[in-house]
């Protein structure tokens, strides 16, 4: 079977049989005086103009520009063919129906795997107490020896890739997902832990980014291939964690954390510049509802396949009953050409309609909830003011408050007595300027960088002011991170020096789930997740491993960070857009 061509140059609504496409560009190089490691924040059309028949038409710039040629180079479309989705039934985790259903896949779409192939689950967090946080072993397997029967030889590597929590070292998510073993079962397969991997520098050149480059591990830039295996989850900073929200994890901590705040949405619309996949395959047998890393099941019984990210994830919320166009990442996606979520533009197919998925799936909890309303009837009272000025947006859903959410979430899970332990308490959001309800012996939290007040607590004077640092600040070239040991002294050491005040202060942009972790397991004397007697010599034992890999590669002179041009595989993106009512 050969493979469909995503080339450069095809648009998503003709075939370079219907048209001749003429391209007018303005001079190359037009941002190169710019300081490379500034944010953005500007809305410049920055377009070209293309002739497409008789109907005008306007196609972006390439994203990305900093490229080393290995010869001959097709790039990633993602318009390159018609949206695909397929929506499959599929009852149980056997890995030989699974197998069967991602060839089928394949086949229909006219994909097949070549050069470096690279596979991204999602194994955020797993194990015991994370058992539908991550893609199952399982689905791994059937999407593993699918791609092995379809692209045979064609492949000149075959991988697997992931950066799962931050804080954990991916080799344990690996172990305790049961991948590793899953992995040395299916012989001819490449791990990749990405936080081991030389990251790359990859710089954008689109209108609307944060940032002007960014850097991610090099198998991910150098894939030729790229296959998105997510789970199927609901998430409580982005209504819904599908396959674009699944880049999150091709960043290691020090990089992940920039821009994930109250941009969070906009962070994951400018991942999609890097790469792009060939193929998408989410297991969503058992998907996990209300919560991301601590998600209820939900008995969907689906596999959904498609080649098109945009219309992927449309078609995904229309089964669960979300508008796609709401879910912010989707819509700047979509808005910038990386596809459609107009479903009479998308073909599905399957053996499952989209009506009776959306059957299945009535009911399904998204996980979108402000913390007031969160912590409503419990000890905990919350207080949400804005991010910082000039940042235009009334609430951080990226950021601090969620993070809290799912710390609360993951301590509930490990410690039964979670909420009896817990003593009156109350915590503090961005710019809040009504009044705190905090009587004698409550302690008051404020989190966050941007996390300012002033008024009276326990008879003092108390003013918080900001320690938010401008986005332009953050440059991923000097970009640090502090691993889980040093965040329990640091965090156990903030309390200590706060014992008997009234109130204590958490820094950071945002403050981590694993941080706000420690921070509630002191204040509240709850179990620590990170001490877990059953768990730690695992733990320890891939930290150690992470390290001592990385301080190896360092020793034989491998940069952990490579700025400037970089290898690019196949799978890196060159984006089309249309004007609106363009056909």
């Amino acid at each position: 079977m050969q493979p469909r061509a995503h080339c450069e140059g095809e648009h998503p609504l003709a075939s370079a049989s219907q048209a001749r496409v003429h391209v007018a560009s303005g001079p190359p190089g037009a941002d190169a005086a710019r300081h490379a490691g500034s944010s953005r924040h500007a809305n410049a059309s920055g377009s070209r103009t293309v002739g497409l028949g008789i109907r005008p038409l306007v196609v972006r710039a390439a994203g990305v520009d900093n490229v080393k040629g290995r010869g001959t180079l097709r790039v990633m479309n993602p318009n390159g063919a018609p949206p695909h989705v397929i929506l499959r039934d599929c009852v149980s985790y056997d890995p030989e129906r699974i197998r069967t259903i991602v060839r089928e896949g394949l086949q229909e779409m006219h994909l097949q795997p070549h050069g470096r192939t690279l596979v991204k689950p999602n194994l955020v967090a797993a194990g015991e107490q994370f058992p539908h946080a991550y893609t199952r072993p399982e689905f791994g397997e059937g999407v593993l020896r699918a791609l092995q029967d379809v692209g045979g030889e064609k492949m000149s590597e075959l991988a697997v890739g992931e950066r799962c929590g931050i804080t954990v070292p991916t080799r344990l998510a690996y172990a305790q997902s049961g991948w590793e073993a899953m992995v040395a079962r299916v012989k001819g397969v490449k791990r990749y832990f990405f936080e081991e991997e030389p990251q790359v520098e990859i710089r954008y050149t689109h209108p609307e980014r944060l940032r002007d480059y960014v850097f991610t591990p090099e198998p991910v830039a150098r894939a030729d291939f790229f296959v998105n295996c997510p789970k199927l989850k609901a998430h409580p900073w982005t209504t819904v964690t599908f396959s674009m929200k699944n880049y999150i994890g091709i960043q290691d901590d020090r990089h992940r954390l920039i821009d994930h705040d109250h941009r969070l949405n906009e962070k994951i619309a400018d991942l999609q510049y890097i790469i792009q996949p060939q193929f998408i395959c989410i297991d969503g047998i058992v998907a996990g509802e209300g919560r991301m890393l601590t998600p209820k099941p939900f008995d969907l019984k689906l596999v959904a396949m498609g080649n098109n990210q945009v219309a992927f994830d449309a078609v995904l919320c229309h089964v669960i009953g979300v508008d796609p166009r709401s879910v912010d990442h989707i819509r700047l996606a979509e808005d910038r050409g990386f596809g459609t979520t107009d479903l009479s533009k998308i073909q599905i197919t399957g053996d499952l309609s989209l009506e009776a998925a959306k059957a299945r799936a009535r009911g399904f909890e998204v996980g979108l909830i402000r913390v007031e309303k969160y912590f409503e009837g419990t000890k905990f009272t919350a207080y949400a003011g804005p991010p910082p000025q000039g940042e235009h947006t009334d609430y951080c859903w990226g950021g601090c408050p969620g993070a809290i959410e799912e710390a609360v979430e993951i301590l509930r899970q490990f410690d039964e007595e979670f909420d009896e332990k817990s003593p009156r308490m109350h915590v503090v959001f961005g710019a809040y300027e009504g009044p705190i309800d905090a009587r004698e012996g409550e302690k008051v939290v404020f989190m966050g960088d941007c996390a300012t007040w002033k008024g009276q607590l326990g008879g003092e004077l108390v003013q918080i002011t900001s320690k938010y640092k401008d986005r332009a600040t953050k440059d991923p070239h000097t970009a640090k991170h502090a691993d889980i040991y040093a965040k329990l002294v640091s965090v156990r050491g903030k309390l200590q020096d706060a014992r008997g005040a009234s109130h204590v202060r958490f820094e950071g942009c945002p403050v981590s789930v694993a941080e706000q972790v420690l921070a509630l397991v002191f204040l509240t004397k709850c179990k620590n997740p990170f001490l877990d007697r059953t768990e730690s010599m695992r733990f320890n034992k891939a930290y150690l491993s992470w390290r001592a890999v990385t301080a190896y590669k360092r020793l034989t002179g491998t940069p952990y960070q490579k700025p400037g041009p970089s290898e690019r595989g196949e799978a890196q993106p060159v984006v089309g857009r249309t004007t609106d009512g363009a056909e």
